[in-house]
């Protein structure tokens, strides 16, 4: 199990989306979801403490890591409602409606094309929700670093061959580098700094090794 946790509800909800993302590309697998799963779980222990005023929900934070990716527009399959998917899985496996809601909810809104779009109503719903700031610093941190790098490459290679390598070191300045500045925990903040600038060591190798040749993306 990813989380050390005996309700079953978490092991049906894992086993579900180890099957869903099975045939998913590497950037986006189960590897990612485990990933994000402990990071969500490390940013709440830290969170717990620095801000001891907030009352977190533990099996949200849990439940919205695992799920965040369940309907994600970039591979949503055909016949699936990404605003309610996640609600009628858990509700199918035993989750109260209210649990379930507030799960759908946060990881509706953990994008960062979501966030770019809508920022007040993310800003407002990490406000009544805190638990989003934290699954959404998760999967952040694990869109940056050498994970991230390696993630980017995957990503590329599998949505957009066109753009070929190049086209993914031009993504770090598009998005990745933006991440960091993004996260809503202090705990997540300082993880994602040290990730950018391995982000930026490597574009600068790259452009080191890259300099005689004239590269485009596409």
């Amino acid at each position: 199990m990813i989380v050390s946790n005996e309700h079953a509800l978490v092991s049906k909800v894992e086993e579900y989306v180890e099957e869903y993302m099975s045939n998913f590309d590497p950037s986006h697998d189960y590897n990612h979801i485990k990933r994000v799963s402990a990071l969500a779980m490390h940013i709440l222990e830290k969170e717990s403490v620095l801000r001891p005023d907030v009352v977190f929900d533990n099996e949200a934070v849990c439940l919205a890591a695992l799920c965040h990716d369940v309907g994600d527009r970039k591979y949503l399959k055909p016949g699936e409602d990404s605003s309610t998917l996640v609600h009628q899985l858990l509700v199918r496996f035993g989750a109260a409606p209210e649990l379930a809601q507030k799960v759908q909810l946060i990881s509706t809104n953990v994008s960062f094309s979501n966030e770019k779009k809508n920022p007040e109503l993310v800003k407002k719903l990490v406000v009544k929700h805190p638990e989003l700031g934290i699954v959404q610093d998760a999967d952040r941190i694990d869109a940056i670093g050498a994970v991230g790098i390696g993630r980017v490459f995957a990503y590329g290679a599998a949505k957009a061959p066109e753009r070929g390598m190049q086209g993914s070191i031009d993504h770090f300045g598009e998005k990745l580098e933006l991440l960091g500045e993004m996260c809503k925990t202090e705990t997540g903040k300082d993880i994602a700094a040290e990730r950018t600038r391995r982000l930026r060591d490597f574009k600068s190798w790259w452009a080191d090794e890259t300099a005689l040749a004239d590269l485009t993306s596409g």
